[in-house]
């Protein structure tokens, strides 16, 4: 089992990390030859929140090499925390704030290689960073990533979420703003109803004895997701259908918490795509890089809160 890769883009790595770091304290990577999948899927979640991603390796890897008698795929549990502090430890650059940048090494990697070691018959994700000083001294440092290897039949039994088919795409809008207002709904409720309709209309409402407070916006995009990719992959000219009265809204209960983790992934998003399973979950897309040419996606599933 080998596995090394040069770490090309640092900065978008770390934010991906950085978006599922408050999501668990442990993730699953799974490294195959094209893309590299990361998994948040621990039952112990608080809302049942999961996230699987696929990134492709071209978009952050370079001289990315792996072989495995596993059809040359190696799947790794580790800790987030750890894995995103040996990140920021590359380069102020990758840090997303002043903050984590004023407290990183007084040097910047020239190359970042990241390589699967062993040491003291621990299983190591291991980091090794070439750079030059401030002062202008050649710099090499090491971090290394306990890791767990899992075995083929564990990995077998990964699933991702089984969900209906959605009953609405949206546009979300920019997710700081949405995250702005979400921290401020957060003292007024425990639950978050998020609707929207096929004709470009989206609300974020919580309803409470004491307090009823709706968002609302008008004219977010409509795409559609599944048709255009099957039609896409078959090659086939879409057939007339039905279409649904677009004023319907459809609507789904998320607990708060678990929708401000998900708005965690704004420092990584540049479209995100809403899909709303009418009162059984919400999937969301966070597309790395714009949809047509993304270097990856982050997939949310919300469950629904049953309220009493």
């Amino acid at each position: 089992m080998r596995f090394r890769a040069t770490v090309e883009n640092v900065a978008i790595f770390c934010r991906i990390i950085q978006a599922v770091e408050k999501l668990q304290r442990k993730c699953i990577i799974k490294f195959t030859e094209n893309e590299m999948h990361i998994i948040c899927n621990d039952d112990a979640n608080e809302g049942g929140i999961q996230v699987w991603s696929v990134v492709k390796v071209d978009s952050i890897f370079t001289n990315y090499r792996i072989q495995s008698n596993a059809n040359n795929q190696i799947t790794v549990a580790l800790s987030t925390e750890a894995l995103l502090s040996s990140l920021r430890s590359s380069s102020a650059s990758a840090s997303s704030t002043a903050a984590a940048s004023s407290i990183l090494p007084a040097y910047d990697a020239d190359e970042l290689v990241m390589k699967l070691a062993k040491k003291n018959d621990q299983a190591v994700l291991s980091f090794e960073m070439f750079g030059v000083s401030r002062s202008g001294r050649k710099v090499r440092v090491t971090h290394d990533v306990r890791i767990e290897v899992m075995r083929p039949a564990e990995v077998d039994k990964l699933r991702e979420p089984l969900c209906p088919e959605p009953d609405v795409h949206i546009l979300l809008p920019p997710l700081q703003k949405l995250r702005t207002i979400v921290e401020r709904l957060r003292p007024l409720s425990d639950v978050l109803a998020l609707r929207a309709n096929n004709s470009g209309k989206l609300q974020i409402a919580i309803s409470t004895d004491s307090v009823k407070v709706e968002t609302q916006w008008i004219g977010c995009a409509n795409p559609s997701l599944r048709q255009a990719q099957v039609e896409e992959e078959q090659n086939v000219d879409p057939e007339p259908t039905e279409k649904p009265d677009p004023e319907k809204v459809f609507a789904v209960l998320v607990s708060v918490r678990s929708f401000l983790k998900f708005l965690n992934s704004h420092v990584v998003s540049t479209t995100t795509i809403a899909c709303i399973c009418q009162n059984h979950c919400a999937i969301l897309y966070v597309y790395i890089g714009e949809v047509a040419d993304a270097g990856g996606v982050l997939t949310f599933y919300i469950p629904s809160v049953i309220e009493d």
